[in-house]
């Protein structure tokens, strides 16, 4: 069985998950704290057990990877044999339900287009996309040369108002 230390617990199931499948499978039932700490030691050690029965018998397939096969025939060899029918419906049950993740995650595949079309779609939109920045690029250059053409314009009217003025002053003081 597993030790009590720091490093074992690590290496058990969460207790939550487990209260849940014990309220789940006895509702009506209260289960001490150490009954349940008991139930979770207990799977822990169930797991190890299987699993290391499943890697010996993974390595001796010369097989890298634990497959669902070596698991059942793990099963088998420790003497659960009983429990390899309903093992076979989980992981069925488990596949089904995998299929189902990857085909709902597939959004390509529910858009029902093909993906030469999505493909040409997102090029239009890029093409789209870079013609409106050229186009807002154009617009700010054309407003920074109207700026500078009004501020030159701007500075020329002020020279010549300050040359008229020094004209009127000189022509003022001529007068005196």
């Amino acid at each position: 069985m597993a030790s009590s230390s720091g490093n074992d617990d690590d290496l058990t199931i969460p207790r939550a998950a487990i209260n849940k499948m014990i309220k789940e499978t006895l509702p009506n039932v209260r289960v001490a704290k150490d009954a349940r700490e008991l139930v979770v030691n207990c799977c822990t050690e169930f797991i190890h057990l299987i699993s290391s029965e499943a890697n010996e018998i993974c390595n001796k397939s010369e097989k890298k990877t634990i497959s669902p096969e070596h698991v059942i025939q793990a099963l088998e060899s420790l003497g659960f044999g009983p429990y390899i029918s309903e093992v076979k419906e989980v992981l069925q049950e488990c596949k089904t339900v995998a299929l189902k993740r990857r085909k709902a995650s597939s959004r390509l595949e529910n858009l029902g287009i093909p993906e030469e079309e999505l493909l040409r779609q997102q090029q239009e939109l890029f093409a789209t996309a870079r013609q409106q920045q050229a186009e807002l690029a154009q617009q700010e250059w054309l407003q920074m040369q109207q700026a500078a053409r009004q501020a030159q314009l701007a500075a020329a009217s002020a020279s010549a108002c300050n040359q008229a003025g020094s004209s009127q002053d000189e022509e003022d003081d001529d007068d005196i």
